[in-house]
């Protein structure tokens, strides 16, 4: 039986396989116990530089940390958004404003209304999925 990827599935493939290694983590701090902590280490596992982005500029799983998207002096491909729904739109508009090439929101985060605007800009856009899930997919 072949079946035929969804474009969320490609979608998926292009952001971990052609979009770039730079992969800002938005939410990531020094708290071990945090979702974001773990994934950023699994992208870091699979050859992607990790940048982590928090309000406090924690220097994480040894790469410096950046109060904002806004503060990071280089580019990024994509950005990994761990930070709730209510504020994940302005996360997805910010990284449209530096120049991103895509845009993941993480489980459980939703925002159809920035996935849009996003995806309006020519930017790619991953919603509600896992990147540590899926690249030991590929």
């Amino acid at each position: 039986m072949n079946v035929e990827p969804s474009e969320a599935d490609r979608a998926v493939r292009r952001m971990l396989t052609e979009l770039g290694d730079t992969w800002a983590v938005v939410g990531l701090s020094q708290n071990t116990g945090r979702a974001a902590h773990g994934v950023a280490g699994v992208l870091q596992r699979y050859g992607k530089r990790i940048v982590p982005v928090h309000p406090k500029a924690e220097t994480v799983h040894g790469e410096r940390g950046y109060a904002s998207l806004a503060d990071v002096p280089f580019p990024v491909d994509v950005v990994d958004v761990f930070v709730n729904s209510a504020l994940a739109g302005a996360v997805a508009d910010e990284a449209v404003a530096i120049g991103a090439r895509g845009v993941w929101f993480q489980l459980g985060v939703l925002d159809p209304a920035a996935y849009a605007r996003t995806r309006a800009a020519g930017v790619e856009m991953v919603m509600d999925r896992c990147p540590a899930i899926e690249i030991p997919r590929l």
